[in-house]
């Protein structure tokens, strides 16, 4: 059901205007993996390009929560304390999905369901974030060999391997199937950045538009 924004008839569910909506070529994963994304505010208002929320869509298995301090949210503490908590965020002592398993006996014992956090932020927003969010700092980082170029388009990375939210979200996902900690089919990860492409090419079209 669209909600009503200023004159723009917006979907409730991708938040985009309803002559944009994604959420017909969202290509959804179930995962054994919780994912948490944590959305700085200044995302939440990128409603054309932002990819926070296609991923939250297309993990049913996630949480989205918006805010830069998340000390002292209720749920974020309680997923920590129940679950074997990472962080996607590069660091030197970052686990590195590329080359290692972090469910090997060897780099943790794990004996509570997964949980990867994923911060949807510009970088230096993201450094605010992980400074303020003390119940962050304590998480294992996880990081992956940057392979592939970003397919963001419309949008200028820090570098070319700089990917998307969703777009690192996938990298994770085929790992994590590569360790067998998730079993998911490739048809289903190559369909996962659906909507993502989808958002690209409107958006492509729409600014090639504008320059005719």
């Amino acid at each position: 059901m669209p909600t009503i924004e200023g004159d723009r008839e917006r979907c409730y569910r991708c938040y985009r205007p309803k002559s944009s909506c994604m959420c017909a070529y969202v290509r959804a994963i179930e995962t054994q993996t919780q994912f948490i994304i944590l959305m700085h505010p200044k995302e939440f208002k990128k409603t054309k390009n932002g990819t926070g929320r296609l991923t939250h869509l297309s993990l049913p298995h996630s949480e989205l929560f918006i805010g830069i301090d998340f000390s002292d949210n209720a749920r974020i503490n309680d997923i920590i304390a129940t679950h074997e908590s990472f962080i996607l965020y590069p660091s030197r002592d970052a686990i590195n999905l590329s080359r290692q398993n972090p469910q090997d006996p060897n780099i943790l014992h794990v004996k509570k369901p997964t949980a990867i956090f994923l911060i949807d932020s510009t970088w230096a927003c993201s450094l605010k974030m992980m400074k303020e969010s003390r119940n962050l700092h304590a998480l294992p980082h996880l990081s992956f060999d940057a392979t592939k170029r970003s397919e963001f388009k419309i949008k200028e990375q820090p570098s070319p391997y700089c990917l998307s939210t969703i777009e690192s979200a996938l990298r994770v996902l085929e790992l994590l199937t590569q360790w067998h900690i998730e079993t998911i089919a490739p048809a289903k990860l190559e369909a996962f950045l659906t909507p993502f492409h989808a958002m690209v090419d409107y958006q492509w079209e729409r600014i090639a538009h504008l320059r005719t």
